[in-house]
């Protein structure tokens, strides 16, 4: 044996040894970590497989909504289920297609656009990462309109009106 193997095989023994006494368990989950052979027999199946819980999302209203909440969340952005729903239902009645052509914002170039009625320098300011550039795409429109709206009015809950 070499002296770099004894060596390794005295820092193994000694930081197994410490693990152990640090408990069971660590000593358990870090003996991979120290290359012995006999960590898997001690390690329970569930704590060597990763599993990646994702959540999906119809694509409808509800899906689009509850996706963007979810997001919201990740980033602090402040709003409820319902007063998303209200104002997405007083602005484009649900449709992600829906476009403006004939209020101001109109008139002057930049048409209110998707389910919460956005405009593109709006929703180019307030987009959120994660989610799709384009002011269509039903959970980038909600999540940047909600993000407008809670540095505007504190929340989209407070907006009860065009915004």
């Amino acid at each position: 044996m070499s002296a770099n193997g004894q060596i390794r095989h005295a820092f193994t023994g000694r930081l197994a040894r410490k693990l152990a006494v640090a408990g069971t368990g660590a000593a358990v989950l870090a003996l991979p970590l120290i290359g012995a052979t006999t960590a898997s027999a001690a390690t329970p199946a569930a704590a060597t497989t990763a599993t990646t819980a994702t959540t999906t999302y119809p694509n409808n209203l509800d899906g689009w909504i509850r996706e963007s909440l979810d997001i919201m969340a990740q980033h602090g952005i402040p709003g409820t289920y319902d007063g998303i729903y209200r104002n997405i239902m007083r602005e484009s009645s649900g449709n992600p297609n829906a476009i403006n052509n004939w209020d101001i914002n109109a008139i002057n170039g930049t048409p209110s656009k998707g389910l919460l009625q956005v405009i593109d320098p709006t929703f180019q300011a307030y987009h959120v990462p994660g989610t799709s550039w384009d002011p269509y795409d039903p959970v980038a429109n909600i999540t940047a309109a909600c993000n407008y709206a809670a540095d505007r009015y504190g929340s989209m809950d407070n907006v009860f009106s065009a915004y």
